[in-house]
């Protein structure tokens, strides 16, 4: 109830804000998109409660290259990145438009590699899945960085790093993935595995505490051989906290594990 009243708290407060917020979302099953249920529905509640940004840049798990590029097209497409789904989902479509200017901002900012524009990407489901319920009218510019899946997590938390002017500039940084995730362990029954349970509440902890070099060091805790099999799902929270000053608020929301090994936990970075 305390994490509730201050979701609801930050909220309130967020549109005297003038450096736009950052977010990890734990976006699950792509099913979340279309279903009525507790995490669509605090998708669209951030959609409705957060300043307005003037663009959108996500980082998801399922962009991943041999170097590190941006969406620079007018309109990105709708891509369908996954099967064995209802035809309801594959029939969703986000046609939201691009961001060419800010993906150039992008490269301009990023020193520590070369940024390449891509024109033939688009929008994956780790991006309009959580989107479509935000922002259901499409109508805010929204680009993709992608994951260079050769690179170690310092480099991927340095780089985010330089992506910090941009929250000046009102682009809204969301970095999209799941702090546990193993579907192989998937346990129908919903009840947590302990290792999952551990590993959660230990990143959760570093995360109070802004230990950002403990969570790029992940691996070192026991539980993460199981948590996190691969190292790309929970790249994606440094994409988020690389984004924090020290006197920024962290408010978490989504505090759940589904089916067992699937944390659904998601925060919100605030000035």
């Amino acid at each position: 109830m305390n994490t509730l009243k201050s979701f609801k708290k930050v909220m309130d407060e967020l549109s005297s804000s003038e450096i736009a917020p950052a977010l990890f979302i734990g976006h699950g099953s792509p099913m979340n998109a279309i279903e009525q249920n507790e995490y669509n529905r605090s998708w669209a509640e951030l959609g409705q409660k957060l300043p307005r940004p003037k663009a959108i840049l996500t980082i998801s798990a399922h962009w991943l290259t041999r170097d590190t590029r941006v969406t620079a097209m007018e309109r990105p497409q709708t891509i369908h990145d996954f099967g064995g789904f209802p035809q309801a989902l594959f029939d969703q479509q986000y046609p939201a438009p691009g961001a060419p200017d800010f993906a150039a901002l992008t490269q301009e900012l990023v020193t520590k590699t070369n940024v390449q524009y891509d024109l033939e990407w688009g929008l994956d489901h780790g991006t309009w899945s959580f989107l479509l319920p935000m922002y259901p009218q499409a109508d805010i510019p929204v680009f993709q960085l992608s994951l260079d899946y050769y690179k170690p997590m310092r480099y991927h938390y340095e780089l985010a790093r330089e992506l910090r002017e941009l929250r000046k500039k009102g682009v809204l940084i969301i970095g999209s993935g799941n702090i546990v995730h193993n579907l192989r362990m998937m346990n129908f029954s919903g009840e947590p595995y302990e290792w999952a349970t551990e590993f959660d509440e230990k990143i959760k902890s570093y995360l109070q505490d802004q230990n950002h070099e403990a969570i790029i060091q992940y691996d070192q805790l026991e539980a993460a051989k199981l948590a996190v099999p691969t190292t790309i799902i929970i790249c994606l929270l440094l994409y988020a906290i690389a984004q924090q000053d020290k006197d920024e608020s962290l408010t978490f929301f989504n505090e759940k594990t589904e089916m067992g090994s699937v944390s659904m936990r998601s925060f919100i970075l605030s000035p």
